[in-house]
């Protein structure tokens, strides 16, 4: 990787425009976005008007969980997989499975959260993909400080869509109602280096190589290097500025655009076992993915004679589950979960 090693330059999209300002100005904003779709699936957003408050907040709030008792935190593990709820341990996971590849187990440690407003008959006939939430004891301001920022980013999420749906010759509101029975996933996530842990293995990363599996996912990170992104054959570093999210687009979207969009390969990878700056790395993503009976067929408008349609409608339920399971393969096929080929970075 050494001297091939380039940083990324990710589009960035001002939404200040689009939330302020008039017709034209919310069509630049989603004639930039369609062409950061386009190009790499990533983008950093700014003006979201979400305040930094609320931000370090949830970073803290979660870092306070990982730094809890291995017992405490073991205490809200989920054991069926298929939920994405409670927490995940150290090495459990593998990202890479998820797209058919083997790998030394991820490094990393993390919290999933979904919806808790679900207890209408839409939810309770999907059940399974709306499991419920399980919180730990301590830190008792967590649930609080996860719910303030779950509100915001929500929020944000919205005006987002709203300017995809844009982009796309579409009405302004065409992603948020058919998302309006959204499956949405938070993942509170820990990389950290600690002394008690061993080096880690050749090819063990923080988290494998792996695309999004829904529609849209709102990264919020510390400033900490390590998020790689594959293009044109190269991993290229992405920078998560603090005040930004950096937000990048699901299979399912580019799925439904008719790869029109693209949803591009990223990784988490160790800092040198030299690094002398900061290694820990927190971060919270939320991953929106479509509701579990929605059909997606190719979006009209991404279809031509010179782009015909490129793949045949498909439940989104059935899809999800399919990804989340994957990833999962080492809890479901390996009994001792507990032990880790090297160590936590």
């Amino acid at each position: 990787m050494g001297s091939m090693r380039t940083t990324l330059p990710v589009h960035p999209i001002d939404l200040e425009p689009f939330r302020a300002g008039g017709p034209g100005a919310r069509h630049d904003v989603a004639h930039l976005l369609d062409a950061a779709c386009r190009d790499t699936g990533f983008l950093v957003v700014t003006g979201h008007g979400i305040p930094q408050a609320t931000c370090d907040g949830a970073l803290d709030a979660f870092a306070a969980f990982f730094d809890r008792p291995e017992q405490e935190k073991r205490a809200v593990v989920v054991e069926d997989p298929s939920a994405n709820r409670g927490y995940s341990a150290l090495g459990q996971e593998g990202l890479s499975y998820s797209r058919g590849e083997e790998s030394p187990r991820d490094l990393f440690e993390a919290f999933n959260l979904g919806s808790e407003d679900t207890h209408d008959e839409y939810h309770e006939r999907h059940r399974s993909f709306y499991a419920p939430n399980r919180w730990p004891n301590e830190p008792g301001h967590l649930r609080d400080a996860w719910r303030e920022y779950d509100r915001a980013v929500t929020e944000l999420a919205d005006t987002i869509l709203q300017a995809m749906a844009l982009a796309l010759d579409l009405p302004e509101q065409w992603f948020v109602e058919r998302c309006e029975h959204a499956i949405i996933t938070t993942r509170a996530i820990n990389y950290e280096r600690r002394a008690d842990t061993p080096d880690p293995v050749d090819g063990q990363m923080r988290m494998g190589a792996h695309t999004d599996y829904g529609i849209l996912t709102v990264l919020l990170a510390d400033d900490v290097p390590g998020l790689q992104v594959f293009r044109d054959g190269v991993w290229h570093d992405v920078s998560t500025p603090r005040g930004a999210f950096v937000c990048n687009l699901g299979d399912m979207l580019a799925r439904w655009t008719n790869d029109r969009w693209i949803s591009t390969l990223h990784r988490v990878v160790p800092p040198p076992l030299d690094s002398t700056g900061a290694v820990r790395r927190r971060s919270i993503a939320r991953f929106l993915d479509c509701p579990p009976d929605l059909v997606v067929e190719t979006i009209a408008s991404c279809i031509d004679d010179e782009h015909p349609p490129r793949y045949e409608p498909v439940n989104a339920g059935e899809w999800l589950r399919a990804k989340v399971l994957g990833s999962r393969a080492l809890q479901l096929n390996e009994t001792d979960d507990t032990s880790v080929s090297g160590g936590m970075t």
